[in-house]
């Protein structure tokens, strides 16, 4: 696989549906399923971001990161937003499911970006699923798409972690799907 050119953060947008998307609108670079206690989590770090599926025999969500001009159908979508600085928003979907996010940007200064960034790679091979891109030169940082799940009694933590090195940015989101 050749050099993957991730978009600049402020073409990104964040949305959320209450319905399974078509996974052929999306380039899958990793993925990881996780099965536990009657739901599915289809996890999947994308060019621009990531992909989650979340489901159970009644209820279906799948939260999106892509660009702007990406053509994604308007039926089912429940939330949407762009990214830059803090946005958060929360829904209630059949079944009893809540459903809350919380997605900040962060842009750093240079040092403080390499550091993080490092922690970041580390603590994504441990604990969560990780793809490194191919950095555009040999002496450049390769961006990251990390994505940690935290199966918790009657939840879901999701933390994803994106990171644009020519930027110094860090796009993150925090979403909690809970269910009675």
């Amino acid at each position: 696989m050749g050099v993957i050119v991730r978009p600049r953060v402020a073409e990104l947008v964040f949305r959320l549906y209450d319905r399974p998307l078509h996974p052929e609108l999306f380039e899958s670079l990793a993925t990881r399923v996780v099965e536990r206690g009657g739901f599915r989590l289809v996890t999947t770090i994308t060019r621009t971001g990531h992909v989650l599926h979340w489901a159970t025999r009644t209820t279906r969500l799948t939260e999106v990161t892509v660009t702007s001009d990406q053509e994604l159908p308007a039926c089912g979508r429940r939330l949407a937003h762009r990214f830059g600085g803090g946005r958060s928003g929360r829904c209630e979907l059949a079944g009893s499911v809540r459903y809350q996010v919380s997605s900040h940007v962060e842009v750093l200064p240079p040092e403080t970006f390499v550091h993080l960034h490092d922690e970041l790679l580390a603590d994504g091979a441990k604990k969560g699923l990780l793809f490194e891109f191919r950095p555009d030169h040999k002496l450049s940082l390769s961006p990251l798409g990390i994505v940690i799940i935290e199966a918790l009694p009657a939840a879901l933590s999701v933390a994803a972690f994106h990171t644009f090195p020519d930027e110094f940015a860090i796009v993150k989101t925090q979403s909690l799907i809970e269910w009675a």
